[in-house]
């Protein structure tokens, strides 16, 4: 499913949950499977998880997961809120399962340890599930209370193995749900927007269970207990739904209703719904039912309240956040403080999409001055040259020099944003960019290559940006995959060079003409130049042959045809050689 953003569509992602019965269905699959759980209300029996598929559900297949006995604020804290770190000797034992979700940037994180406990005693049968149906879609996970961090796991596990490039993958829904681990679990998921959006995590204010752990035992209202949110979380109150996909501010609003008699919105937004003054059900309460307000609230909606809101000082961000968050009580000071500092972070947010699209409008203005170049002996020797005659020329290459700035500052932030990503998930989260991407380095890495040896340098490959080696990587990596077409099926020369470093080859190869031309080097290195000029040979022959280099390179001032005319003086009329007689003849034309 494709979520909106939260800021402007957190309140229809929710109506479209209610509306669209998946989140029915899903609690349908949980209240079945407690039925058909034999009673145990035992509370000194240990606790385990049952689980079972349901295969005929409107929405796909359904696997739910829940505890019997059922789970209890008590039973929760009796195991303790003990993270286990992936970084202790323990964790080699209890969830070696669950190593892949480190990151580079994020590579130890930590899981509730009861959640892990129980997990492992189900290893056997879940690896089998896990065969059975981590390819079947659609496939949604769902699971109450601690049953929803099984669930969890479970998905965790699924999305392991599902490639980056899939667009279906695994739901998973949980309701009441405890939080399930630590900071670095957090960013390592977020460091993977597309596992991310695949948990919605429904939760009542009058379910304890939920925000348990999402405040410290010394302080109720602190949020600093170890335990972080990651995915959509849907909260609920008798009067409605709030929808976030931000989930820092699920915790604050959980830990906002942690206390007895929830307190009243008055002063600046004004009375807008019941607040409730029922306290908040105790250890050994009988299970939430989520399937009541489920149903009471499947043909409403979210929205509501902004009849009040009119003449407030709110911006249309603020207003959009507070709507979200009209449903459930909470103090006024504490909403006005979490809008405004969400404003402030939306407004610093990287949009990749967005800046993509940027991008290529600089990129068009690049595409532009490479056509116009050619009558001035193609677009790297132009921008090479220093020889601007005309106003209109000077000012077109200051605007090249501007765009390749800021074309290089979003490449090289991407790449090391895509770097950050584990292994397993593929180096780039989108085709498209890896694409777009390599577009940018052929056509715009020459143009660095113009500006290092116009400054005099030597050896550019021993200096290049390690940006452009990885998107060349990652390029080749997928054309491995037999994922784009292979160049030696072309008939007729490319428009770009396939090769970004075609350049800096020709110029070196001009200083090792221009040695051989002075006279001034030893014998031994004499010989070593020649070698390196024949391996050049025969790699521009190669390149001619699968039509991968660009005709510009045989304009007639270029820096390549003037190597050609000092190579051909050093080895003389009588020489032979594949590129000799491709050039001697012009074939080339």
């Amino acid at each position: 499913m494709n979520k909106p953003t939260m800021f402007s569509s957190g309140v229809e992602l929710g109506n479209l949950l209610l509306s669209s019965d998946l989140l029915h269905h899903s609690w349908d699959a949980i209240d079945k499977l407690y039925r058909e759980t034999p009673p145990n209300h035992d509370p000194t029996s240990p606790l385990s998880i049952k689980y079972k598929v349901h295969q005929n559900s409107p929405i796909g297949t359904v696997i739910s997961f829940v505890s019997s006995p059922p789970c209890t604020p008590q039973y929760l804290q009796t195991e303790g809120r003990d993270l286990l770190a992936s970084s202790d000797a323990l964790a080699t034992e209890n969830f070696p399962l669950f190593q892949f979700v480190g990151t580079k940037v994020n590579p130890t994180f930590s899981l509730h340890r009861a959640a892990v406990t129980l997990f492992s005693s189900l290893q056997d049968q879940l690896s089998l599930l896990k065969t059975q149906y981590e390819k079947t879609r659609p496939l949604i996970v769902t699971g109450h209370s601690i049953g929803g961090s099984i669930a969890t796991l479970f998905t965790l596990w699924l999305l392991e193995a599902v490639p980056p490039t899939d667009r279906e993958r695994p739901l998973c829904i949980t309701f009441g749900c405890p939080l399930i681990g630590d900071t670095g679990l957090q960013q390592a998921i977020s460091e993977r927007p597309t596992w991310n959006s695949c948990f919605l995590h429904v939760a009542s204010y009058k379910d304890p269970i939920p925000r348990l752990f999402a405040s410290s035992p010394q302080n109720e209202c602190s949020t600093e207990s170890g335990y972080k949110p990651f995915g959509t979380f849907l909260l609920c109150s008798e009067s409605g739904f709030a929808c976030f996909e931000e989930p820092e501010s699920a915790l604050d609003l959980m830990v906002a209703t942690s206390s007895d008699g929830v307190g009243e919105i008055l002063e600046k937004f004004g009375k807008i719904q019941i607040c409730y003054k029922d306290p908040i059900p105790r250890e050994g309460a009988q299970i939430f039912c989520y399937g009541e307000i489920l149903e009471k609230y499947k043909h409403g909606v979210i929205c509501r309240g902004v009849s009040q809101l009119e003449g407030k000082d709110l911006t249309p961000l603020q207003m959009g956040i507070f709507i979200q968050i009209a449903p459930i009580s909470v103090e006024a000071t504490q909403i006005e403080r979490r809008t405004k500092d969400l404003a402030a972070r939306k407004r610093h947010v990287f949009n990749p999409k967005k800046k993509l699209n940027e991008m290529k409008i600089n990129m068009t203005y690049v595409e532009w001055y490479k056509k116009v170049s050619v009558p001035r002996g193609g677009y790297y020797d132009s921008f090479r040259s220093d020889k601007c005659k005309s106003r209109e020329e000077i000012k077109s290459r200051e605007e090249i020099v501007k765009r390749k700035a800021i074309l290089m500052q979003y490449w090289v932030k991407m790449v090391k944003e895509a770097e950050k990503r584990p292994q397993k998930e593929g180096k780039f989260f989108l085709i498209s960019y890896l694409y777009a991407g390599n577009n940018y380095r052929r056509i715009v890495e020459p143009l660095d290559i113009a500006e290092f040896y116009k400054k005099g340098k030597k050896d550019y490959l021993a200096q290049r940006s390690d940006h452009y080696k990885l998107l060349e990587k990652w390029m080749e990596d997928e054309k491995s995959k037999g994922n784009q077409g292979n160049a030696e099926e072309r008939n007729r020369a490319c428009s770009l060079t396939e090769d970004s470093c075609f350049w800096a080859y020709v110029e070196e190869a001009m200083i090792s003409c221009e040695s051989l031309k002075n006279g001034e080097t030893s014998p031994e290195l004499k010989e070593s130049l020649r070698e390196d000029l024949v391996k050049f040979e025969d790699y521009v022959m190669d390149l001619v042959r699968k039509y991968a280099v660009s005709t510009e390179i045989f304009l007639k001032e270029s820096s390549f045809m003037n190597w050609w005319k000092d190579y051909k003086e050093i080895k003389g009329a009588s020489y032979r050689s594949s590129l000799a007689d491709f050039m001697s003849n012009c074939k080339y034309k």
